[in-house]
């Protein structure tokens, strides 16, 4: 292999990571999604208090996920026309590829649960969001957005009604939350889904969006964590303790409020950063996020396997936080990717998926460069 020919593919690799085509802020948030969710997993993390810095690494419980779901949504609004939503046939063969693509993430969520990793995997409801979101692609940004509103606000309160039912206790129910992702009910989260498509169908290059996507979350983010901070003491038991409520993980319509809101808002500062040379320093988190399956599945796979070897059990969950692996998960997540992205270039996972979709689905292939007024 000649001296010039490897030259050559480091410089096209370079430029896919760094091509202005390329919505850089989208891979950063990616990548602090990513690294938050490890730090989810991997540390006790205490109950976040903004009035509390000793508090403030809480702040990934449940936003990380949830800032997760909802680039899932943008990334679903890149794939498909970006602020121009695709038609016709176009447009079904990006469906099909979409339920092609969900069926492989389910899969792989499968085999991670399979490890017995004491994580709640994402994938399932990933999966399962993808599909709900098939019927909303051919919509533009304001009534995806209505849409994602009156889903927050109703959904809450059906998931409440749903979570009451005894099955999910019962060994059966449990196995069936796991498939479906349950920990991740879909039935509220296509909210955060929605809002992140209509995101992307808004037109992500355009500073006016990026501005009030930033100023827009925050005021969401105010609303929802300010009315849990006002919201006086109910009896556990009640349906109104379940749904007014801000705790991550208890998809309550003042978590979805709050935590959709500051996942917009996350979004539009990441996308405002990389108009700056901010761009340059965080490469490496934009790295991470250019592969973010790859990731997520890594980590939970080295953790199986240094769990296997260094525990009695993998799902010894205190056990392996006592280990403070966060530090070394995280460093080599962005070592490798940083590398992976520079020597070899799209994520192996985020490659295979694609891959085995065009070849499912064929079609249309990829258009050329992305306009840069999206």
């Amino acid at each position: 292999m000649s001296e010039r020919g490897d030259i050559t593919r480091s410089a096209s690799r370079w430029e896919r990571l760094t091509d202005p085509s390329r919505l850089a802020g989208i891979d950063l948030a990616r990548g602090l999604a990513v690294l938050g969710m490890f730090a989810a997993h991997l540390y006790a993390v205490p109950g976040f208090v903004w009035t509390d810095a000793s508090t403030w690494g809480g702040i990934v419980s449940g936003r990380s996920s949830i800032l997760f779901a909802t680039l899932a949504g943008v990334s679903l609004g890149l794939v498909t026309g970006r602020s121009t939503p695709y038609e016709g046939e176009r447009l079904g063969t990006a469906r099909r590829r979409i339920v092609v693509r969900a069926a492989l993430l389910w899969v792989i969520g499968i085999l991670l649960i399979a490890t017995g990793v004491p994580v709640y995997v994402i994938l399932p409801a990933y999966a399962i969001l993808f599909l709900l979101a098939l019927p909303f692609l051919q919509l533009r940004a304001r009534p995806l957005f209505l849409i994602a509103v009156g889903v927050a606000l109703v959904m809450p309160w059906v998931q409440a009604w749903i979570d009451s039912f005894d099955f999910w206790s019962t060994p059966g129910g449990g196995d069936v939350g796991l498939l479906l992702g349950i920990n991740y009910p879909f039935p509220v989260w296509i909210a955060f889904v929605l809002a992140g498509l209509g995101a992307a169908r808004s037109g992500l290059r355009r500073l006016s969006t990026q501005v009030a996507l930033v100023c827009g979350g925050a005021a969401l983010a105010v609303v929802g964590y300010g009315l849990d901070w006002l919201a006086p003491a109910v009896p556990d038991a009640s349906l109104w303790a379940a749904v007014w409520t801000a705790e991550p993980h208890s998809s309550g319509l003042l978590e979805v409020v709050g935590s959709g809101g500051f996942a917009l808002a996350a979004i539009g500062a990441s996308l405002l950063l990389c108009r700056t040379v901010v761009s340059w320093v965080v490469l490496p988190l934009r790295a991470v996020g250019s592969m973010p399956l790859t990731a997520y599945v890594g980590q939970l796979v080295a953790w199986a396997i240094a769990a296997s070897v260094l525990l009695d059990r993998v799902g010894d969950l205190t056990g392996f936080r006592a280990l403070d692996p966060f530090g070394l998960f995280a460093v080599t997540a962005v070592v490798g990717c940083t590398a992976w992205a520079l020597l070899v270039g799209r994520g192996p996972l985020e490659w295979a998926i694609d891959a085995i979709a065009r070849r499912a689905v064929p079609g249309r292939p990829r258009s050329g460069a992305a306009d840069p007024r999206r």
